[in-house]
């Protein structure tokens, strides 16, 4: 009902920038560009948790990109799920370079909010972001679909405030493939993807679970990576100016 609520006051109410509270736009030329202008780059965090997947970041989470994301997730600003969309998505095709014909189709695959965070915001604003960027890599002729198969297998504590070390301890064996999820991913190239990325301790638990359903299968069974739309500017491996 909250989200339901939120969408309809979007459409008659007044609208500000997401980004810096310019009045009568969503997301203003400025706060655009900081958040899909420009290439998306490969990240990693310090420490490297193990088993993370390469990962792609297409903004620094700073200034206008960090108020986009908070204005989405813990305000409920649905109408921004389309322009973070697209930002992902330009994560995810950084993340998947290769020849045509040879990646497969591109499943993303959310990494699931706690449960309690979901029913708190009224909205999982991860699998909306998912969603936004399969239909965005779909209008770019790219064959592509959100897949949900990860979800929690236990309660994990609040992340805020944690240490890298104390993150990962906190989410290992949390997720899980849903049941008959792996079969979804086979043949197709799985990206893992976010909206951010801290410390890398959600993606590599994420991984982790993915590769786990695949089980005996060959390698390859399930190619890996993941995609982000922002993360922490140090985490960059070239610095983004």
């Amino acid at each position: 009902m909250r989200a339901w609520w939120r969408e309809i006051t979007g459409l008659v109410l007044p609208v500000a920038c997401g980004g810096c509270g310019t009045a009568r736009t969503l997301l203003c030329e400025e706060c655009a560009r900081a958040l899909y202008g420009p290439a998306a780059r490969r990240a990693r965090p310090v420490p490297e948790p193990a088993g993370l997947p390469m990962v792609h970041a297409a903004a620094p989470y700073e200034d206008a990109v960090r108020a986009v994301l908070l204005a989405h997730k813990e305000r409920g600003v649905l109408g921004l799920a389309r322009p973070l969309g697209a930002a992902l998505a330009g994560a995810v095709r950084a993340s998947v370079s290769m020849p045509a014909g040879r990646a497969g189709p591109l499943l993303l695959v959310p990494v699931p909010s706690a449960r309690r965070a979901v029913r708190a915001r009224g909205h999982d604003a991860g699998r909306r972001i998912a969603m936004a960027a399969a239909g965005e890599l779909r209008r770019g002729g790219t064959e592509a679909r959100a897949l949900p198969v990860l979800r929690q297998r236990r309660a994990v504590a609040d992340q805020s405030g944690l240490t890298a070390r104390q993150r990962v301890a906190n989410l290992t064996g949390a997720l899980e493939v849903v049941a008959g999820g792996g079969r979804l991913l086979e043949g197709g190239r799985a990206v893992l993807v976010d909206d951010l990325m801290t410390t890398g301790a959600s993606l590599a638990e994420a991984a982790r679970a993915v590769r786990a359903a695949a089980g005996p299968r060959p390698p390859g069974f399930v190619r890996l990576s993941a995609a982000v739309v922002a993360v922490p500017p140090l985490s960059f491996e070239t610095n983004w100016n």
